[in-house]
């Protein structure tokens, strides 16, 4: 496997979490089972960010490995942030959602990695 495989399959890797925990965070809404996202924040209403979030995510795995692909991933990890980043520390929902929060963080961290990595010379 090179390099450049093992850092694309790892950006799907990643993409396929964050669109598995942002898929079970808009169920959790629909279906009003706590702990769920709000329905609204000041920015803009959360379905339609979570849905945009996890087709992102979608696409950035359907083109792992293209220039695209990568900019889709980057993508996908600044929605993921802006739902799982370090402000959710001091959301008082916290001690509910801290395993989504940390696993959403980690996937964000091996995307970077991997598109850094990429951008290497081999």
């Amino acid at each position: 496997m090179t390099q450049d495989t093992a850092q694309a399959q790892s950006i799907g890797a990643a993409c396929l979490m964050l669109i598995t925990v942002q898929g079970i965070m808009l169920a959790s809404l629909y279906f009003d089972v706590a702990p769920h996202p709000p329905r609204v924040i000041p920015l803009f209403a959360m379905p339609p960010f979570l849905a945009v979030s996890i087709g992102t995510a979608l696409c950035a795995m359907r083109l792992t490995g293209t220039r695209m692909g990568n900019i889709l991933a980057g993508l996908a990890a600044l929605f993921a942030l802006l739902s799982f980043g370090p402000q959710k520390y001091f959301d008082p929902a916290f001690p509910e959602i801290w395993i989504a929060v940390i696993a959403s963080q980690l996937s964000v961290l091996a995307i970077l990695y991997a598109l850094v990595a990429q951008r290497e010379p081999s």
